[in-house]
């Protein structure tokens, strides 16, 4: 059959038009017959004969065919021999059959495909080239010859499809195929296409393959499309294809439409093809990509590509293999694992290839990742795509990429477990991508929003513990850099993982110790709980039980011994710091071990700990500063750590006896037996027994005897008796607190006496005689209250978890003991200016640099609301009534009565007022987390105060409104300082010399998660004190008829508990604010807090999603609304409100709630429980945010702002000086300047969000931008016009300011709108711009005015808003004149007048500024279509016109006044 199929070819050798297959069968039979009538020998003969006169020599056997010419000069002797024989075209068959049975041997047929060697035996070869062609090729390159050659190989071809390859390596299919290539010229181009498919879909894959890939080489130009075609559907038919076709379309030149079906039927095909084609697949899809659909297709394409399933098969190998046969598991799986790894990252080249030359597809592959909106729906290949984008040296790539990964973090979409797969099964592939992985890790963690600082910190570990040492080398150079810069979060964060590190991977970490040794260089920056920290993973390091890092525990030594023994007060207290931490790496419990007695530590390590510890006691024996903070460290050692028992008893036996010495006397020895500045007594004891053998702190005395050797050093060795100071008491009796409630597993029995002995100080009535008392006497009177105050609060620290009511009752009679102490401080430092505390927090730096300057501070210098460590009240009374109020309240709660008249003499001849405690929080000891735990008791308000309940309050603890303030402002410092968003509590570049952490030393070793924890546990007390606050003043306004002055109404209570109501209200929305809420970890958190709220309106039933959680809390707390007392209360419900719907993720639902809420507000009149009005700074500051409140979430702003300046500000007008106007009562004279700010600026940021006009807007859409930029300029023009009436510095200010800023956004954003509008909408642009130019016309005079006052704050403002107001005449006269009606714009100059409208002639000549007029267009038409298509989609502004003239010569001016 083959032989028939060969001869057939010879029939048709003339024929030029090629016939298929089937054609040829018919021949068959003509073709043996003519076959046989030719003798062999003569076909050699004409084909041998022919070649020999060409030039080739044909040859036997293994020996090549030889020529010997080139091969042009050989083909053009054979087209002559052929066309000159007197037998064509019949010569033609002939030849071709000679060549059939000269190749009917398979070694001859070899011969002719191999290329022939020149023939050198005449040794002439120069006239022929070293490399020549095969014989077949160069019969292929005759015309003539071409068609029936191809015929000729492509029936011989079938002879050796399946022998594979044969002797000699020679594969003859590939080689018939590689003859067909780069042709000069194909005849039948289009035969040629048609039997090489057909041969395709016959052949076995490997010729197949090698026939498709050599398709573009073949087949010229105008087959490709028709090929691609073909190819495209066999590519759906056969998978095993799919890279040589693949291969083979890439190569091919093909129509954009065409390649876009081919695109998308590959793309179809991506989910079932084979791992290893997936590389090729991917690039091809990638190349085939235009401008117009890089979008859709990468966004198809990410969505096929699951490069998660590429990890699975090694294990889903593996495990079948083990089924198998166990022994070839590992050996089978672990090359697979290798090969996916590999095709992944084959995946990704063709990946990074494609965005570095292609904008638009790095563009594309931005946006499709942007376009995933869900956590869930992010892939490994996000991941993967952004670290190629950052690694391209493209900017914009690498900014597109940074700034994605960070929005995407942010909002929770990209999470750490995504990274963390992506690292678990790509760790060969991200290795590639080191580099942007710690680029990127590095800007993450130096960001200020603090959302996204943690997965920074996960790229960090993971990269630490998936690469190899010299990433890990990387990461901790990293790290450490983090650490030296100095910036506070980023050093707390890049400590964080380096203790991390080092617990995780202590070995791996050991080899880096070196790297963060060299920390300790850049300690100065670095703050005490960093410090706590540095040396925590240094001495873990050196010292943890594994003793990987043994090398640096001789530097450790000798850094600490040179720091202890510095006399820098600052290098000490590192020294200390440093040294208690290594005692605790060193002294920690470890599994028991034999030799050593009773504890767990070998004996030289214990030997060690010990003389560590005698060593910081000696050297911190220098100073009382150091001595306390010695005692804190050891406390912090005890609370924090699990020390070895020997190492504990040797603390404990160090501490209780020494306590006893140093700070406490019997009650039976005489204790007035030395020199005071003022005769001691015993005061606030709470034991019951009067007895003489009880005990006190002995606190005045050691006062008088540290102030009588003031200057004196400490450790002089020749006196006898051992000196002690007060300033160590609170940190003594910390640490024997905290040893005792480890000895005893919390119980402090042992102790219990100290929380109701009374300490040694002096009568109070010495307060009364403040002005007859010397500097010297007043300063020791601080002193004493500031030590006492202190010795308290460490007394609740100590005993408020106790759960005997005994016990609580003396913590709460503590907790009265400091409000009352507080009232007397504040007298006290009011009278002594100049005056700086004792220290209470030793950690810091020395506060001498404090500004205390408030000591001194005018009547009017309010507390800081809701920032005094003290009782402070709410913001809207002076600090003088806060202070007297609760001395009256403290005066009745505590020992010390006074009768009701003797009160009120007080408060009138108290004129001068205390001062705030805020400034002296660093001086005032820490209050733990727990003490808020007191707030679970009742509140006692003076309501539920008669005989008869007075003996059940004894019984049921309960707490006093003046501690419900006090507990409240410490929890809501607390709350501030650990949940507020760390970018807020930045260090500036300068420092300032007051630190901010300072007295929360003990909060800042507990994460922001436990603080929220805490916090929500005690949200249901936080609830019930809100409710009873809100009953308490329902209950007022009941009996007074709806009146809060009434003459019930108890002033001192009433400041008391709405100061509890606005700081509950604070802490509330602290704690929802807190960012951690957003991330995905912390939602069960955040459900469980709201669920208390909710909870409290009605009872728990089915399990409710987030959203209804968050609808339950809205409304519960929105009942609050009726009875807020203040303002400033009104503003922090209304922001909590804000805040709780923001968490449900669709703010927007609640906005008209918020809004009424706020206007509910502002239309209230609120007067204080004396009767007066509100005002101040403070309800000012309340006022604005409410107002903005109002503004941001009303419906329609500018209705809103028209409403309030076009009715309620008339209203003033005709009201007396004091009043307010009716409709808004929070509206007054001395509030005007609050609306109109606020008025100004929200119209400002409304106009921002109105859309620039576009040319393709349809007429609706122009239309409704046209009336909402109509009602913007007509509100700036009620606004800019009342300046007429109230002109007051200030509110030039503000109308200048925002006039600019309205103008600048009408430029950008209105004037292309009217230049696309004023054809069709030609009155309404003419009405606004008239509008306009009035309002801009009184901007002028302004100007002017400003410049007649020459009042700087004013005339700051005038050079940029005359040059807007000048680029608004050139703007509409470009407006104009795209609409051809330049002739409609005429300009002149205006005078310069004041705000009266009277002109100003005493000027020299100045600039002046005009504003134009269009002049009625009549019937003139505007054809001008292309007005419209020059129109720019750019934002450009609206404005005024205003053309700038010098005005010397004003005679010829004409003047359109208002």
């Amino acid at each position: 059959m083959m032989r028939k199929k060969r001869r057939s070819s010879v029939d048709k050798g003339e024929n030029d038009a090629p016939h298929d297959i089937t054609k040829q069968k018919k021949s068959r039979t003509t073709g043996r017959q003519s076959k046989q009538t030719i003798q062999e020998e003569s076909n050699d003969g004409v084909f041998g004969a022919f070649l020999r006169e060409a030039g080739v020599i044909l040859r036997q056997g293994g020996t090549s065919n030889e020529i010997a010419v080139d091969h042009v000069v050989f083909q053009k002797r054979m087209q002559q021999q052929l066309r000159k024989s007197p037998r064509y075209p019949g010569i033609v068959q002939e030849f071709i059959t000679g060549l059939e049975s000269h190749i009917e041997d398979p070694e001859r047929f070899r011969n002719c495909l191999l290329p022939c060697v020149p023939r050198t035996s005449d040794g002439d070869s120069s006239s022929v080239s070293s490399f020549q062609e095969s014989l077949l090729r160069m019969l292929l390159g005759i015309e003539m010859l071409q068609t029936s050659v191809i015929n000729t190989l492509f029936e011989k071809l079938p002879e050796f499809m399946f022998n594979g390859t044969a002797d000699g390596g020679l594969n003859i299919p590939r080689v018939i195929v590689n003859q067909l290539k780069w042709l000069d010229r194909v005849i039948d181009s289009k035969d040629l296409a048609t039997k090489l498919m057909q041969l395709v879909s016959v052949a076995p894959v490997e010729i197949q393959r090698d026939i498709i890939t050599s398709l573009p080489e073949i087949l010229e130009d105008s087959q490709h499309n028709d090929m691609a075609r073909e190819l495209n559907s066999l590519l759906q038919e056969n998978t095993l294809l799919t890279v040589p076709i693949l291969d083979a379309l890439s190569s091919l030149n093909l129509s954009s439409s065409l390649l876009a079906e081919v695109r998308g039927a590959v793309m179809a095909t991506l989910a079932a093809v084979q791992l290893e084609d997936l590389p090729v697949v991917v690039k091809f899809i990638l190349h085939s990509i235009s401008t117009s659909d890089a979008h859709e297709v990468l966004w198809e394409l990410r969505k096929k590509l699951e490069l998660e399933l590429c990890v699975l098969p090694p294990v889903l190998q593996a495990s079948q293999s083990r089924l198998k046969s166990k022994d070839t598991a590992v050996s089978s799986a672990t090359p697979v694992a290798g090969s996916s790894q590999d095709s992944v990252a084959l995946v990704l080249d063709g990946v990074k290839s494609a965005v570095r030359f292609q904008k638009t597809i790095s563009e594309g592959w931005l946006k499709a990742i942007e376009n995933v909106d869900k956590a869930e729906d992010h892939k490994v290949i996000d991941l993967l795509v952004l670290l190629i984008l950052h690694s391209t040296n493209a900017n914009h790539s690498r900014r597109g990429a940074e700034r994605l990964l960070k929005i995407k973090v942010r909002t929770g979409q990209i999470q750490e477990t995504l990274l963390q797969k992506t690292f678990r099964g790509y760790a060969q592939v991200m290795r590639g991508y080191f580099p942007s992985i710690l680029a990127l890790a590095q800007s993450l963690l130096r960001s200020p929003d603090s959302c996204v600082v943690p997965f920074g910190g996960h790229m960090y570990r993971h990269s630490f513990t998936a690469f190899d040492s010299y990433c890990q080398q990387e990461v901790v150079g990293s790290l450490v850099t983090h650490v030296c810069s100095g910036m506070g979060g980023e050093v707390d964060v890049a400590l964080e993982l380096l203790c991390g590190l080092v617990a995780d991977k202590p070995s791996e970490m050991a080899l880096y110790a070196v790297f963060v040794k060299g920390i300790l260089d850049y300690m100065d920056n670095l703050a005490p709980q960093q410090i706590r920290r540095l040396f925590q993973l240094l001495s873990r390091l050196a010292f943890g039980q594994q003793q990987q890092g043994i090398h640096i525990q001789d530097d450790m030594h000798i850094v600490i011994r040179k720091q202890l023994s510095s006399t820098a007060p600052k290098y000490k207290r590192i020294g200390i710091i440093g040294a208690v931490m290594v005692v605790g790496s060193m002294g920690a419990r470890r599994p028991k071990m034999e030799g050593s007695q009773g504890g767990t530590l070998p004996q030289e390590t214990y030997r060690q700990v010990t003389a560590l510890l005698e060593l910081v006691r000696s050297c911190s024996e220098s100073s009382p500063e150091a001595a306390a903070l010695y005692y804190d460290e050891l406390a912090n050692l005890i609370l924090n750590s699990t020390l070895d028992p020997l190492v504990q008893d040797w603390i404990v036996k160090s501490v209780l006896d020494n306590f006893q010495d140093d700070f406490v006397v019997d009650l039976g020895t005489d204790i007035n037996n030395g020199s005071f500045p003022f005769p001691a007594c015993v005061l606030y004891n709470l034991e019951e027994e009067e007895s003489q053998d009880g005990i006190a702190v002995n606190l005045l005395p050691l006062l008088a005897d540290d102030v009588r050797h003031k200057g004196e050093l400490w450790n002089q060795p020749e006196k006898t008796q051992k000196r002690v100071s007060p300033l160590c008491l609170s940190p003594f009796f910390r640490l024997l607190r905290l040893c005792e409630e480890k000895q005893h597993q919390g119980d402090l029995e042992e102790i219990d006496a100290l929380l109701g002995c009374p300490l040694v100080l002096t009568d109070m009535d010495v307060m009364d005689k403040l002005e007859s008392l010397s500097k010297a006497e007043k300063e020791f009177l601080c002193n004493l209250l500031f030590h006492t105050i202190n010795w308290f609060r460490e007394v609740i620290n100590a005993f408020c978890k106790q759960k005997e009511t005994e016990m609580k009752i003396k913590v709460m009679s503590r907790l009265q003991n400091i409000t009352y102490l507080q009232t007397l401080l504040e007298k006290a430092l009011a009278a002594t200016p100049g005056y700086v505390p004792p220290l209470a927090n030793f950690d810091g730096e020395n506060i001498e640099g404090v500004s205390l300057s408030s000591s001194a501070a005018p009547p009017n210098k309010a507390k800081k609301e809701g920032t005094g460590k003290k009782r402070k009240a709410s913001g809207k009374n002076s600090s003088g009534n806060g202070s007297q109020l609760e001395e009256g309240t403290e005066a009745d709660e505590t020992q010390q009565e006074q009768p009701e008249k003797e009160k009120e003499k007080e408060k009138e001849k108290e004129a001068r007022p205390g001062v705030s405690l805020a400034a002296y929080r660093p001086f005032f000891r820490e209050l733990d987390m727990e003490v808020l735990s007191v707030l679970q008791c009742g509140l006692l308000s003076r309501s539920l105060l008669d005989s008869e309940l007075l003996t059940k309050v004894r019984e049921e603890v309960l707490l006093g409104p003046a501690e419900l303030v006090f507990l409240l402002e410490d929890m809501l410092r607390k709350l501030e300082f650990s949940l507020t968003a760390a970018h807020a509590k930045r260090t500036p570049f300068l420092k300032g010399k007051t630190d901010k952490s300072v007295g929360f030393s003990h909060l800042q070793q507990r994460s922001p998660k436990d603080i929220a924890s805490c916090c929500v546990q005690l949200l249901p007390t936080l609830c019930s004190h809100l409710e009873n606050c809100h009953n308490h003043f329902q209950t007022l306004l009941s009996e007074n008829n709806g009146v809060v002055d009434g003459p019930a109404t108890n002033i001192q209570e009433h400041h008391l508990l709405s100061s509890a109501y606005q700081l509950l209200l604070q802490v509330l929305n602290t704690t929802f604010s807190w960012s951690g809420f957003s991330q995905p970890a912390q939602r069960s958190l955040l459900k469980s807090a709201l669920g208390v709220l909710a909870g409290r309106l009605k009872e728990e039933g089915a399990e409710l999603s987030l959203e209804q959680l968050v609808k339950h809390s809205f409304e519960y707390l929105l009942n609050f609304r009726s009875t807020v007392p203040s303002l400033g209360t009104a503003l922090c419900l209304s922001q909590l409100l804000s805040t709780v719907s923001e968490r449900g993720g669709n703010a927007a639902a609640y906005g008209e709630q918020t809004a009424s809420l706020a206007r509910r507000f502002l239309s209230q009149e609120w007067v204080t429980a004396s009767g007066e009005r509100e005002r101040g700074n403070k309800f000012n500051e309340a006022l604005q945010t409410l107002l903005s409140v109002y503004l941001e979430h009303t419906d329609d702003v500018l209705k809103a702002v028209e409403e309030i300046a076009g009715e309620g500000i008339p209203e003033l007008l005709n009201v007396a000086k004091d009043d307010g106007s009716t409709t808004w009562p929070t509206l007054s004279r001395q509030t005007f300047l609050v609306f109109y700010k606020g008025m100004m600026a929200e119209l400002d940021k409304a106009v921002r969000r109105i859309p620039a006009g576009r040319v393709g807007d349809s007429t609706e859409v122009q239309s409704e931008k046209l009336l909402t930029w109509n009602l913007a300029v007509r509100d700036f023009h009620i606004l800019v016009n009342l300046v007429k009436i109230f002109d007051s510095r200030p509110v030039l200010n503000v109308c200048l300011k925002y006039g600019r800023l309205f103008l600048e956004s009408f430029l950008k954003l209105g004037m292309p709108l009217l230049d696309y509008s004023f054809k069709k909408h030609k009155e309404d642009v003419q009405g606004l711009l008239k509008t306009f130019q009035l309002s801009t016309r009184q901007l002028h005079h302004m100007c002017g005015h400003s410049k007649i006052r020459q009042d700087t704050s004013l005339t700051n403002h005038v050079p940029a808003l005359k040059k807007s107001l000048e680029l608004f005449v050139y703007r509409v006269k470009a407006m104009l004149t795209l609409n051809n009606c330049q002739e409609a714009f005429w300009m002149g100059n205006l005078k310069n007048r004041d705000l009266k409208g009277e002109e100003i002639l005493s000027q020299k000549p100045q600039e002046s500024e005009e504003e134009e007029e269009e002049e009625e267009e009549e019937g003139s038409e505007l054809p001008q279509e292309q007005s419209e298509d020059e129109a720019q989609e750019s934002d450009s502004g609206r404005s005024k016109k205003g053309k700038r003239v010098e005005d010397g010569d004003q005679d010829d001016i004409t003047d359109d006044s208002d």
